[in-house]
């Protein structure tokens, strides 16, 4: 079969039109999508060349001319017409009078003044138009009053008025102007139903044949909902699952046996308004001279690459689940197993359901009537499905219970859209009872999902959370002290469990980014959305259990030892995650450091003594200035200044050798240091 389009090729699902119904077609296939599309398939049966007529809303035009798409195995497509998107506007374009000069005939004689006119009836007239006035006319008895519109003419004998209301008729002279207003009223007549559009489809071709044509549109979600039911023994390994499609016709026509189609999935849609007109604005550029030259401006580009990880596999079930399904079975003379739970009513005809690259579809067997306006929900899945029963516990949901959950695995043959599930249960009589509701998300085959569809009061947790800090390692390497240190956060779950029934419980527990999980193993821990999943068995018998979840991120520090201070070395020296190089290492420098914080120390005090002469000089020259001249006094002062500039003079050497063995000390210290490592 030759695929012709017309104006657009076809993208993905197409929607419903709110406002669509075919001339000379008929509607036969509608497949809905997932994300807000809806595809509309028509046919027709022409011979030869032939018009089709298609009318649409006003809103969908952009989308139709989009994606129209025909097909035609002995034709092809001439093309498509159809009236502009204000017609009225344009067919007053070249017009002397707007739509609003027709809304009485005052206004129009008002617009077209100039214009020459007949007036017939008891007075003839014949002029042009000068003016439109309107009168107000007391009744008698004063009765009210009265609107009258009073015309002034220009005639051959003059001006002359009359009363358009009490005018016979009135026609224009000129014969072009009278073509023009009823062209202008053709065309207000033809816009009546202003919101739709209907569109001329050409088709070329030789003999009879059947025409399709196919186009998207908007048109509202489909939903699913599932049903789980439960049995009565909490072992089972399977359930039975039930999925219904709930469908809305809203396409202003009623669907009379069309063959339906649903599609779950997210297809890339856009939307373009294909049917307004556009006109591109020039730049105004300057007028070039020889040697000037505008280049266009590169703004760059970007890639993009995503990767998706697998999903986990799904986990075995609880091993006490197990043991107590063997001893049931091993064992004759224990109690018989519950009966199996009744089965839900099984959907009438079977749907087929279908992978596809990025949706799943669900087709029909059969064609489906719905009138316009109302909702049709019928079964799309029926199946039995591992599902296993355990405890969920989510801090932030509920600080003190779990939440009674289904592990649920996809094991069929297509893919299940995202819904509500609600979840029964049957007792040992196969009475059924509500137990909650769940949300599914996208569900490929083979994967698996929890879902939470209550709060387990049967089970108790308590969460304690600390966090502790030491030092791994430590090597020392050009002239540093390198340290890895560990930080452990320990969060210590305390859970007293169910009284009777054994039962597994999955603690979700946030994922610390750039820290690694060190208790329990990996390996039984599942990963979802920056959390882990780390799988307990409770045994039963009301028990109080105790589980710590551990995660550490190593840190890396570097000290440099010259300039570190003596009671951090000190501290490292002693610590017996070092090995003993290393803690002898850090024992020499803590003992090289020791000499130059002795060698600065006579410093100091060097500097000490010198300031306190310092000072006594400046009592004695200021008592020097009130003493007599050539007293004992006098000369006593002069005599201690002299012995002070003597012992100052003492001073300064041995404050230039102490600073000499602070130097030497720390020359020591640093070439000890540069060996190490």
């Amino acid at each position: 079969m030759r695929l012709l389009m017309n104006v657009v090729a076809l993208l993905g699902l197409l929607a419903f039109p709110t406002f669509a119904f075919a001339q000379d077609l008929a509607l036969k296939r509608v497949m809905l999508s997932s994300g807000g599309l809806g595809y509309f398939e028509y046919e027709a049966t022409v011979e030869g060349d032939a018009t089709l007529k298609l009318t649409v809303s006003l809103g969908q035009v952009d989308d139709v001319l989009k994606s129209l798409v025909v097909y035609d195995d002995k034709g092809g497509v001439g093309g498509l017409s159809l009236p502009g998107r204000e017609p009225l506007a344009q067919a007053f374009k070249d017009l002397p009078f707007d739509q609003g000069s027709l809304g009485s005939p005052a206004e129009l004689l008002q617009t077209l003044k100039g214009a020459q006119v007949t007036i017939g009836g008891s007075r003839a007239l014949t002029g042009r138009i000068v003016s439109v006035e309107e009168d107000t006319l007391l009744l008698p008895e004063n009765k009210g009053t009265m609107k009258r519109t009073r015309v002034t003419l220009y005639t051959d004998r003059g001006l002359q008025q009359f009363i358009l209301e009490e005018a016979e008729n009135l026609q224009f002279a000129d014969p072009a102007l009278r073509d023009k207003v009823g062209q202008a009223l053709v065309a207000i007549q033809g816009n009546r139903a202003k919101d739709a559009r209907t569109i001329d489809l050409s088709m070329r071709g030789q003999g009879k044949r059947t025409v399709r044509v196919a186009y998207i549109v908007e048109a509202p979600v489909w939903k699913a909902s599932y049903r789980l039911t439960l049995g009565a023994d909490p072992t089972a390994a399977r359930s039975a699952l039930q999925g219904w499609a709930i469908v809305e016709n809203m396409s202003g026509q009623d669907w009379k046996d069309v063959e339906l189609t649903l599609v779950s999935g997210r297809p890339v849609a856009f939307h373009q308004a294909l049917y307004n007109a556009y006109y591109v604005t020039r730049p105004e550029v300057p007028v070039e001279i020889a040697g000037r030259l505008m280049p266009g401006i590169d703004r760059g580009g970007v890639a993009a690459d995503q990767k998706r990880a697998n999903a986990p596999p799904p986990m075995p079930a609880p091993a006490p689940y197990r043991a107590q399904q063997e001893r049931s079975v091993a064992s004759p003379a224990m109690a018989p197993p519950p009966p199996p739970p009744a089965e839900m009513a099984a959907a009438a005809e079977q749907i087929e359901a279908s992978d596809a690259a990025t949706q799943v579809i669900f087709k029909f067997p059969r064609a489906v009537s719905v009138e316009n306006g109302r909702t049709l929900s019928i079964p799309i899945v029926d199946r039995q499905v591992p599902a296993q029963r355990l405890a969920l516990y989510q801090a932030d949901a509920a600080a003190r219970n779990p939440l009674a959950a289904i592990r649920l695995t996809n094991d069929g043959e297509s893919g299940l859209p995202p819904g509500i599930i609600t979840l029964y249960e049957r007792d040992k009589t196969a009475s059924v009872s509500y137990v909650g509701d769940a949300r599914l998300s996208g569900f490929p085959v083979g994967e698996t999902r929890l879902l939470a569809y209550a709060l387990d009061e049967k089970i108790t947790i308590e969460r304690d959370v600390a966090q502790a800090e030491r030092v791994a390692s430590g090597t020392i390497a050009n002239g540093a002290l390198r340290l890895s240190r560990v930080i452990r956060q320990t969060t210590v779950y305390r859970v007293r469990g169910p009284a009777k029934e054994p039962r597994q419980l999955v603690v979700v527990q946030r994922r610390l980014p750039g820290w690694t999980l060190t208790k329990p193993e990996a390996k039984d821990v599942e990963l979802s959305e920056g959390n882990y999943r780390i799988p307990f068995q409770l045994p039963g018998g009301d028990q109080t259990q105790t589980f710590e979840v551990v995660q550490e991120q190593t840190q890396q520090q570097e000290i440099r030892l010259v300039e570190s201070a003596a009671e951090q070395i000190r501290v490292y020296a002693q610590a017996r995650e070092f090995d003993a190089r290393t803690r002898e290492a850090l024992t020499r420098v803590l003992q090289l450091q020791q000499t130059v914080a002795e060698a600065q120390r006579k410093v100091t005090q060097v500097d000490a003594e010198r300031q306190a002469i310092v000072q006594e000089q400046a009592r004695l020259r200021e008592n020097l200035a009130r003493v007599p001249a050539n007293s004992d006094l006098q000369r006593r002062y002069l005599a201690t200044l002299d012995k002070q500039e003597t012992d100052l003079e003492a001073l300064a050497k041995r404050r230039a050798e102490a600073d000499k063995t602070v130097e030497e000390a720390r020359a020591a210290l640093r070439t000890y240091v540069s060996q190490l490592g």
